[in-house]
């Protein structure tokens, strides 16, 4: 531990705090996240083995399991859930026969497809907690200083981890009639629909 520069008695409250509201948050966020993935019959360690193995494109079980947060046993053992599913597919490299990896499948990559969507087709206490926040800053919170807690806690990698699947969201949807649409499914429907191709896609 570093040299202190503080009281027992406010890291004690410090600590207190940070507990006593992630443990709150996490309540909030946990019915959210159960609500969402509940028509796709998917638990909340699935889901989110699922999420990173999208974005990581070939992770390492000890991969999935620092990015999420979870023990690698419970890694494993949901990824191959997700295999006999037809979600993931386990792979070895050429170059590294050591380790497994493992892939979302097509199958995989259209369940997560639909499901963000869908999002909006059940409640997320979050959002609404946050919208008063949007209606006076004209933005969501951000939690800087505690993207810069995790940082310190976890690593720069986990970060950029954690960055780059929200990038890639931001990339891969759009919004058409207030509704979430996969630029995919938007590109897509407008190749199905001549009028509403652009000059490029012509």
């Amino acid at each position: 531990m570093t040299e202190q520069k503080f009281s027992q008695k406010e890291a004690m409250i410090y600590s207190q705090r940070v507990a006593q509201m992630s443990k709150a948050l996490w309540k909030a966020v946990e019915k959210d996240w159960q609500q969402w993935i509940k028509p796709y019959n998917l638990n909340i360690n699935e889901h989110h083995i699922l999420w990173i193995a999208h974005h990581l494109q070939g992770a390492t079980i000890s991969d999935i399991a620092k990015f999420g947060v979870m023990h690698v046993s419970t890694a494993f053992n949901f990824s191959k859930k997700l295999e006999e599913r037809g979600y993931l597919m386990f792979f070895k490299k050429d170059d590294d026969r050591r380790n497994t990896y493992v892939s979302v499948t097509e199958e995989g990559d259209e369940l997560l497809q639909a499901m963000n969507e869908n999002y909006y087709d059940s409640e997320h206490g979050i959002l609404e907690g946050s919208l008063p926040i949007k209606s006076i800053y004209g933005k969501f919170p951000e939690f800087l200083e505690v993207m810069s807690v995790i940082r310190n806690i976890y690593g720069e990698d986990f970060m950029e981890i954690f960055e780059r699947g929200f990038n890639r969201i931001d990339r891969s949807f759009d919004e058409q009639n207030g509704e979430l649409v996969s630029i995919n499914t938007a590109k897509k429907e407008r190749m199905e629909t001549p009028e509403l191709q652009t000059a490029d896609e012509k």
